[in-house]
Parts: C-alpha cells; structure tokens; sequence
C-alpha cells in the first residue's frame, strides 16, 4: 500500500492539474470570444 504521504503528494498534484485546466479553459475561452468577435465585424 502506499504511504500518507504519497497520497498528500498525488492530491498537490492533482489540485495544481484541475487548476491549470480551469485557467487553460478560461483563456482558451476568452480567445475564442475575441476571434469570434474580430471574424463578425
């Protein structure tokens, strides 16, 4: 089995990824926003 701590590490990493995919989705839709607004006008 694995110890405590390498839980502790696997939920730090796991934190970190879910909020750099929060923040790469919040950027890739703010880009789409802005394309879709240059392609309309």
């Amino acid at each position: 089995m694995t110890s405590g701590n390498d839980i502790k590490t696997a939920q730090a990493t796991y934190n970190s990824f879910i909020k750099a995919a929060t923040w790469g989705t919040g950027i890739c839709i703010v880009i789409v926003a802005v394309v879709v607004g240059l392609i309309s006008s």
